[in-house]
């Protein structure tokens, strides 16, 4: 049985009712768990007074901030469907999907506000700013009286004040559809991802049985909330367990990450193999890559406490408390796993996507097995679209309560994604070995099909070119038959190599590097520089179509 997010909610609330719950990390705002009830119930007011009933459509897009997650709250709790629309799409896009989720209400940031239109959202009854939710637009003047006379609808509601014994929310809907959710801004074929009380519940119940945390812990919440990974893992579960949030409301810089990290001191940490492999390239690699370092590494007895130290360097970065570090999104350089396993640090590769709110895979980092994204998670069933699940790869598909309903307004994309006996198709190919481990070896978009009919699996190539000093980020195309690997390099590196040598004769010899790396039917032909970092998701995911 499925314990509702919403009845972890209220027990926290009701428990730790002057504990603090969410901060703007970047701004002066603190609500404690009673005071995010109380703002709950000021804006179920506001929703009722605009007309807005039980399934009714509200989109709200704007930066992460507390205001963001009490307006998510609000409007689960008032059993109204939540449009999450990311922040970063372009004004065209948010108008475009606000309409096409047939929103009826629209909680938007103040950033995002100043680029909109609201004649371009005909269909909306109200537009409330999140920053301080003051009222943007009314449809009518009925609602706009309503909404200065707030208070005294709030006071006369709860005449004695609002206190413990006024919170209760509904558990009775897990079937019900709790989130639209945007997994991109176009404007001529959207994806709205449809999930139920019960896919974000089942997520949220993972948490709290498999990572349990608890009041008196911090979390940063980084990723847009408006992700799955984001709203689940750094914010919903977080409160389940009465902890504390801290909100960054921009892209955050390394530099912010760390101060953030220093001064929330986060139990856990989600994050993608880009920020991982960066802090490695910049300060580990450098340390244990010295002469006498390499030598004593593999040393027993000597090496404990170089590794230890290492940790321990690693675990100040991270703020010193951390319990959890949880990698997703793409797949781990192999010798920033290795350096990760070898000084025990309390890593995992997890596995999700959108239309399982998001969770897919998981594993305890004390029994993780390395290279792979854990394994399938309570309340779901994953298995190979293959012959011999576990030695050939075929498509991961699966059931269970974290998959998604639908696409909204898109059967044609819908009855794509299913299978005919109802196994969803995850887009990813890879195995599961015997004891339940999921290796992901590629995405099925993005595998290229060898002269002779070989799978060759592009992210297995750039994991290895990626580890070769020089190169940060590659993205690996086939051109005409040939393979070319697209390379942003680490010029900071090359500083000094490039006074003697020419690009081309750098990149010729990395080039034949990674070649010896490689099987002769997946070498690549040659290396092709691009000047900037690739493009990528809000995850931090590079964005591989737009490479050819």
């Amino acid at each position: 049985m499925v314990k509702h997010f919403l009845s972890y909610f209220e027990e926290t609330i009701k428990k730790y009712w002057d504990a603090p719950a969410l901060s703007d990390f970047d701004g002066d705002l603190t609500l404690s768990y009673g005071q995010t009830a109380e703002t709950i119930a000021k804006l179920h007011i506001l929703f009722k007074e605009a007309g807005i009933e039980k399934g009714d459509k509200i989109a709200i897009c704007g930066r992460n901030s507390a205001h963001w997650a009490v307006s998510f709250l609000a409007i689960t709790t008032y059993e109204a469907v939540a449009v999450s629309i990311l922040a970063d799409f372009s004004a065209n896009s948010v108008h475009a999907l606000v309409n096409h989720s047939d929103s009826k209400f629209f909680m938007v940031g103040d950033i995002v506000w100043q680029g909109l239109d609201k004649d371009k959202m005909p269909n909306l009854l109200g537009i409330i700013c999140m920053k301080d939710f003051e009222l943007l637009y009314a449809a009518n003047k009925k609602f706009e009286a309503k909404y200065k006379d707030r208070d005294n609808l709030f006071k006369s509601k709860y005449p004695q004040g609002f206190g413990v014994t006024d919170v209760s929310y509904p558990i009775d809907n897990l079937e019900d559809v709790a989130l639209i959710n945007y997994t991109s801004g176009t404007t001529s074929d959207p994806k709205g991802v449809v999930l139920s009380y019960k896919s974000i519940s089942s997520n949220v119940q993972f948490g709290q049985d498999r990572i349990p945390n608890k009041p008196g812990w911090s979390m940063v919440s980084m990723l847009p909330l408006a992700h799955m990974f984001g709203l689940t893992f750094e914010f919903l579960y977080q409160l389940a367990g009465g902890c504390h949030v801290y909100f960054l409301s921009k892209t955050p810089s390394p530099q912010v990450l760390m101060k953030a990290f220093a001064e929330v001191h986060p139990y856990m940490i989600l994050t993608v193999p880009l920020v991982i492999e960066k802090i490695f390239k910049k300060t580990i690699f450098p340390a244990i890559k010295k002469p006498i370092v390499r030598e004593l590494w593999y040393i027993p007895g000597i090496n404990t406490p170089i590794r230890r130290k290492v940790r321990d360097k690693l675990m100040q970065a991270f703020g010193g408390n951390l319990r959890h570090l949880i990698i997703g999104g793409a797949a781990l350089n192999h010798e920033v796993e290795n350096c990760l396993k070898q000084i025990n640090f309390c890593y995992t590769v997890g596995y999700g996507m959108t239309e399982c709110g998001p969770i897919l895979g998981y594993e305890d980092w004390q029994n993780f097995k390395k290279r792979s994204c854990g394994k399938v998670v309570d309340r779901m069933t994953a298995t190979i679209d293959s012959n011999n699940p576990e030695k050939s790869v075929g498509e991961i598909v699966v059931k269970g309560d974290n998959v998604m309903m639908g696409y909204y307004k898109n059967p044609e994309a819908t009855a794509a994604i299913f299978t005919s006996d109802g196994w969803m198709r995850t887009g990813d190919l890879g195995i599961i070995d015997k004891d339940g481990n999921i290796f992901i070896r590629g995405r099925n978009k993005s595998v290229i099909i060898g002269s002779s009919g070989q799978n060759i699996y592009p992210e297995e190539i750039e994991d290895k070119l990626n580890n070769i000093p020089g190169i940060l980020e590659s993205v690996v195309v086939d051109r005409g038959g040939y393979l070319t690997a697209l390379v942003f390099p680490d010029n900071e590196t090359l500083k000094e190599e490039q006074e003697t040598k020419s690009m081309e004769v750098i990149m010729n010899g990395i080039l034949v590097k990674l070649n010896k790396l490689l099987p002769p039917f997946c070498r690549v032909k040659q290396i092709e520089l691009v000047d900037k970092e690739f493009e990528k998701t809000p995850k931090r995911s590079i964005k591989r179509f737009m490479y050819k």
